[in-house]
């Protein structure tokens, strides 16, 4: 008698073929799952602004402090030195204004800011006005910046054409044309004695009148243009109390050059020789005595850095002012009279000297005593 067995069939190649199959219906829709979803997140992803749920957050993440702009404000640091105006001392503005009626014939303009605080003092201070040698420190910042750039090099010759031969002051107008001058010279000549056809070679060597006009409007520098080669006896260059501060300001507070450049300026301004309006006006408004006006600023703990204007029909000056505190202040003067007329003069000397009453240095707070210390018992 023979028993029955259950059958047993050779698994042959049904079962794989159909788990591969399996596999491969599912990988294509995890495939098409994956590739709607990526779809569907990818702008929020190139935008950086995807939230994942806190279970898919990083571990790390949960340590990383806030950024800075969500801390309190007690605990930022304040900006101090910008070219910030922020609250107008009307005693100084209407002081000057008192001070140029008395010369209704005159024309003037002035400004005043204290960089660490932003008080500032104004009039007429937007007037675009005759500019005279005063636009070369506008123009000294303008080489620099093309030093930044690297388009321009300190030590770079400089070729005198006829065409930028300036007469007036200074003595390159004396050398032979096609002569040649380090840009470093040129620079320290325009300010140093204010020479003329230094001047030209570098409004040539910036790009030109057009191109440094461009320059001056991208500073804010609105009311500041050379129409005319220096020494533009005429007057068509134009600027204002206002952007010559301004000018002198951007590059004190490092907002428009780098840390050399600054340094460089600020050692060109120092060689300036004239200094008959801001500085001995500043003098005299302190009580100083007569004379050098350097020496007895320097002895009540001051310093002015300060380039001069003068063609007769029109003065200026302006500057960077230190006071003995370590704060700073810039300032720009601008007069138009009849020529060569010497109220023009005294009249910039007059409102440097209403300045001083604001400019007095604060009072150093009282040294912190350190507590005695504990005697230690043996």
């Amino acid at each position: 008698m023979s028993s029955s067995r259950p059958s047993r069939r050779s698994p042959g190649w049904g079962s794989p073929v159909r788990r591969l199959l399996r596999l491969m219906v599912l990988g294509i829709g995890l495939g098409v799952l994956t590739g709607s979803a990526l779809r569907w997140f990818a702008p929020q992803v190139q935008r950086q602004t995807l939230n994942l749920p806190d279970w898919l957050q990083p571990f790390e993440t949960a340590a990383v402090e806030k950024p800075t702009q969500d801390k309190p404000e007690s605990i930022r640091k304040p900006v101090v030195g910008r070219f910030e105006p922020t609250r107008e001392i009307p005693e100084l503005s209407a002081r000057w204004r008192a001070i140029a009626a008395t010369q209704k014939d005159l024309e003037a303009s002035a400004y005043m800011l204290l960089l660490d605080d932003g008080r500032f003092a104004q009039m007429n201070a937007d007037r675009p006005m005759p500019a005279a040698s005063s636009i070369k420190t506008p123009i000294l910042l303008t080489a620099l910046q093309r030093i930044d750039a690297g388009d321009l090099h300190w030590n770079e010759p400089l070729l005198l054409t006829k065409e930028l031969v300036g007469g007036g002051a200074g003595w390159m107008a004396s050398r032979p044309l096609g002569s040649r001058f380090p840009a470093r010279v040129a620079a320290t000549e325009m300010i140093r004695v204010s020479d003329n056809s230094a001047t030209n070679l570098l409004i040539e060597r910036v790009g030109g009148q057009q191109t440094i006009n461009q320059l001056f409007q991208d500073l804010g520098l609105m009311a500041t243009e050379v129409n005319n080669w220096l020494p533009d006896l005429d007057g068509t260059n134009t600027t204002s109390a206002y952007d010559l501060s301004r000018s002198i300001a951007l590059v004190d507070t490092g907002e428009t050059l780098s840390l050399r450049s600054r340094d460089l300026f600020r050692e060109v301004m120092a060689t300036s020789v004239t200094n008959t309006l801001l500085p001995t006006g500043l003098m005299k408004g302190l009580g100083g005595a007569q004379g050098a006006p350097d020496s007895s600023l320097a002895s009540k703990g001051y310093r002015v850095y300060n380039k001069t204007g003068d063609i007769g029909i029109a003065y200026a000056d302006a500057g960077l002012i230190e006071l003995p505190d370590g704060r700073r202040a810039v300032a720009g003067f601008l007069v138009k009279g009849p020529f060569n007329d010497p109220r023009s003069t005294n009249l910039i000397r007059a409102m440097a000297a209403a300045m001083a009453p604001h400019l007095k240095p604060e009072a150093a707070p009282p040294r912190r005593t350190a507590s005695q210390p504990q005697q230690s018992t043996p």
